[in-house]
């Protein structure tokens, strides 16, 4: 099975990272500033998507736009011609997705860390985190952020349930689930 999703894949400290949202939330220019911290990019714009097995998605970009990306007001850059071909993968599994949304001040963003949302592709559920856009905040920090917080939660640790936890067992009356 296979599908097309609009967003930008990345290796971000090795994890399948992709990129969603409307366009012009900015999807792009968060990759190309991960691009320069030292990730890998995958594909911009256009990611084709193959469930490989029952559990595994791998991503990958179109032959005619691999290894480039549109960036507003620059236009078309070549990834690999400008950071070199440590900067760029063909294909990477899919382990996160990141949604880009504007940010919305009636809205309520997740603040604790407590649930665990997913997007399906393929019939695969794969974590999802939503992160709100607005002037001053460091997606390319969040990102990477992210990306390690969903590598622990993988591996085990699951820091704000612990804490909770914690709490409920100390006897606290604040706790971080109420």
């Amino acid at each position: 099975m296979e599908t097309t999703i609009h967003g930008v894949l990345l290796d971000v400290h090795g994890s399948g990272v992709l990129i969603t949202g409307k366009s012009g939330v900015g999807k792009s220019e968060a990759a190309l500033d991960l691009i320069t911290r030292g990730h890998r990019l995958v594909a911009d714009d256009v990611v084709n998507i193959k469930l490989v097995t029952e559990k595994c998605l791998m991503g990958s970009g179109s032959e005619l736009t691999r290894h480039k990306m549109e960036i507003r007001g620059l236009g078309i850059i070549d990834v690999c011609a400008i950071f070199g071909v440590g900067s760029i993968r063909n294909r990477k599994r899919i382990e996160l997705v990141i949604k880009l949304e504007h940010w919305d001040s009636s809205k309520e963003y997740e603040r604790l860390g407590l649930e665990e949302k997913t997007h399906g592709i393929l019939g695969i559920d794969v974590s999802m985190i939503i992160i709100p856009v607005r002037p001053g905040r460091n997606i390319a920090t969040i990102i990477e952020v992210a990306t390690r917080n969903n590598r622990l939660r993988r591996m085990g640790t699951f820091t704000a349930r612990e804490l909770d936890k914690e709490l409920i067992e100390k006897g606290k009356d604040i706790c971080v689930s109420h």
